[in-house]
């Protein structure tokens, strides 16, 4: 009903009313908002009643809350599941995103943190190991300091 409104928010919306409105008319502003507020009551059930009349006896157990999606799904497609479809709700609740990745990040380090005894570097290419001793292994640095070699310096790109 106070719409989330906390005991402080609650005297300081009292506290402004009262200087606002003054204590004289305090009373006659609350009776006429809670008079106001009776008569859309009023209203808004008058105009359910006289919707659920014209709509025969068909939809007597009709409710406006079935209006809602969320309400409508869970009452027409869930309660039937012609579809599997609380299966497939299930296996979405049963599946913990945080849990696989952590799982999958404790399978990588394991593989790169493995000795190179255990097999060697892991290889990502469809070749054998043995054919491609030839060539150099581009993915690791060059502990040679003698054969580092300036950049390319192209004089006309300056």
């Amino acid at each position: 009903m106070f719409f989330d409104i906390g005991p402080l928010e609650l005297v300081a919306l009292v506290v402004l009313a009262v200087l606002i409105f003054g204590p004289d008319k305090l009373p006659k502003v609350i009776q006429d908002v809670t008079g106001f507020i009776r008569k859309v009551r009023a209203f808004s059930d008058s105009a359910k009643e006289d919707i659920r009349n014209e709509l025969g006896p068909e939809f007597k157990d009709f409710e406006f809350e079935d209006l809602k999606p969320r309400n409508f799904v869970r009452k027409h497609v869930l309660e039937k599941d012609e579809y599997g479809l609380r299966e497939l709700a299930e296996i979405r609740e049963g599946f913990d995103l945080k849990k696989e990745m952590a799982e999958v990040t404790e399978a990588v380090r394991e593989t790169a943190s493995r000795p190179a005894s255990a097999g060697g570097p892991l290889s990502l290419s469809k070749e054998t190991p043995a054919a491609s001793a030839g060539r150099p292994d581009l993915l690791t640095k060059s502990t040679d300091p003698s054969r580092r070699e300036p950049p390319p310096f192209d004089a006309d790109a300056t």
